[in-house]
């Protein structure tokens, strides 16, 4: 097996709690019934990361974390101090980049908002708000608690709490939206001049509450007229898209989710986390964590864990990389692969051939045709 060059190393913490859950939701989140266990949880994702340490001490080496996102659930229901308390613990052991990106996930209800010059206190450089929608009677349907003045004014708050930089979540292809609703949030979002906006189509995930009553959505047409005018509204108003439901003001892109799409490295503490870890000698390992809090606050907290094999690493490469449209460096796939580019030869020349990626001496770059054929693309990169 190829030796790897190792990437860059981040950290996702999951907490799993939430005031209520969105009928669209499929992530690892819990509706609060009675008291977070907070302190007793923070004490064992600091368990958990020792855990971590010990078990991948090979792979961590001298790597500093890159990068930390705190996500959900609902991040923003522990108290500043809890955030600070966990950074702090986190930082004892393992070393920080001087530049270090750290992201909390946070409602932008009223209450929470509040706390965001607590969180920059602690150590956060940078909040993502769940906005979804600027509409109430969107975000009635979509479950959500708040309104959309809460979450205009959550977005004031963050301006002027001493943040690096701040996101909104916003959704579109909701049920029954028209082309000018959509737009209309859109209008709204920019308007309040965010530095990094996450733009994304809603879907129904399996085991979730639309799943079993499905609301009625836009058909295709309706979905593509929204997405076209919704990409020249962002970047008329000078915003790039840099990952397929993402676009930043430059300098501004979330650096842990770059290390995500250019098949970084990151630990994962908390419930039903999930991480990726690469070694010199040649192994990439993929793990995750306990869903369950019950079990996760017995300290019952790794679930699974596999190697990944040889030929389903480029797939899984490209299957990030491609997410990303700025060009891949071809060093990299062997680097962090350990497979050489000539076992892929065949199937380039085919992406080539369909015009879904150019090629160079030393890199690929994703076609325009290719981010609209992204599946046959990936498909093309499958293990026999």
């Amino acid at each position: 097996m190829a030796k790897l060059t190792l990437p860059p190393l981040s950290l996702y913490v999951h907490i799993p709690w939430c005031v209520q859950k969105c009928p669209y939701c499929d992530f690892n989140s819990h509706g609060q019934k009675g008291d977070i266990p907070e302190q007793a949880y923070l004490q064992h994702l600091i368990a958990d990361l020792k855990v971590d340490l010990l078990r991948f001490k090979d792979s961590i080496q001298q790597r500093p974390l890159h990068s930390i996102f705190i996500g959900g659930g609902t991040p923003s229901l522990f108290s500043a101090q809890g955030i600070g308390f966990l950074l702090a613990e986190i930082q004892k052991l393992v070393e920080f980049s001087p530049h270090i990106e750290i992201t909390m996930e946070a409602n932008p209800g009223t209450v929470e908002a509040e706390r965001f010059h607590g969180y920059v206190e602690a150590g956060v450089t940078r909040i993502s708000m769940g906005i979804q929608s600027f509409s109430d009677e969107k975000l009635q349907s979509l479950g959500r608690i708040h309104n959309a003045q809460e979450a205009k004014s959550a977005v004031e708050i963050a301006r002027v709490s001493g943040l690096k930089s701040f996101n909104l979540d916003l959704m579109h292809g909701l049920p029954n939206q028209t082309l000018e609703q959509a737009l209309d949030d859109l209008r709204q979002a920019i308007a309040l001049e965010p530095p990094h906006l996450s733009w994304y189509q809603l879907t129904i995930e399996p085991n979730t509450m639309f799943a079993y009553r499905p609301p009625k959505l836009p058909d295709d047409d309706e979905l593509w007229a929204i997405f076209e005018q919704g990409h020249k509204l962002l970047t008329d108003a000078g915003y790039q898209q840099y990952e397929t439901s993402a676009y930043a003001k430059a300098g501004f892109q979330c650096q842990h989710n770059l290390n995500y799409w250019r098949f970084g490295d990151y630990l994962a503490i908390g419930c039903g986390a999930h991480g990726k870890m690469s070694f010199e000698q040649g192994d990439i390992i993929r793990y995750s964590k306990t869903k369950h809090p019950k079990g996760y606050l017995r300290g019952e907290y790794l679930y699974e864990q596999k190697n990944v094999p040889e030929n389903d690493r480029a797939f899984e490469f490209f299957m990030n990389r491609f997410r990303l449209l700025e060009a891949v460096p071809k060093r990299e796939f062997e680097q962090f692969t350990g497979i050489s580019i000539s076992a892929v030869k065949k199937q380039i020349d085919f992406a080539v051939e369909q015009n879904y990626i150019l090629e160079t001496d030393s890199q690929w770059q994703i076609t325009e045709h290719g981010k609209l054929f992204l599946n046959e693309l990936l498909e093309i990169f499958l293990p026999d």
